[in-house]
């Protein structure tokens, strides 16, 4: 049984490597729009690690924000939901981060602990080197991306307000 019928709003990346931290630059958007509104929390997960389980496995609703391989023009958004998400995080050509997450996820998913609710906001990036800001390309895609959160979350409590 899950403690919360929270939706977690998690950004992954490093901010020191350039478009590499776009996930928690985008995750500071949402919350900037966001911030304050019941029922969601936001959480930095620069270091995606598997002691972040224990803060996941309370979540019936995740939306991950992060730097993604695409292979698209610098800044493409693409959403992902459900099993979509999880067959994109074991795809040929993955970033450490998604390699990283898919391996929470079948760790959540074997425990019988993944929620159903789950989507990846996805940003192509432009470049990743020791840069501590973003390209030109990727921050004006910032607000399309908390857009895209944001739309999951809406989406969703529609879904939940409807009676069954």
């Amino acid at each position: 049984m899950r403690a919360s019928t929270e939706t977690l709003v998690l950004g992954i990346g490093n901010t020191q490597f350039g478009d590499d931290g776009a996930g928690v630059h985008a995750l500071r958007r949402v919350e900037s729009l966001l911030g304050g509104a019941d029922g969601v929390q936001f959480l930095d997960g620069s270091a995606l690690t598997a002691a972040l389980l224990p803060t996941l496995e309370r979540f019936e609703r995740w939306i991950v924000l992060d730097a993604s391989n695409l292979q698209r023009a610098p800044g493409t958004i693409e959403t992902f939901e459900g099993p979509e998400m999880d067959e994109f995080l074991v795809r040929p050509r993955r970033t450490a981060h998604e390699t990283g997450l898919a391996d929470i996820v079948t760790g959540l998913r074997q425990g019988g602990k993944l929620p159903a609710r789950r989507a990846l906001v996805a940003i192509q990036p432009d470049r990743i080197e020791s840069a501590p800001s973003l390209s030109r390309r990727v921050t004006a895609m910032l607000d399309e991306a908390a857009v895209a959160a944001i739309s999951f979350i809406c989406h969703w409590d529609a879904e939940a307000a409807v009676p069954a």
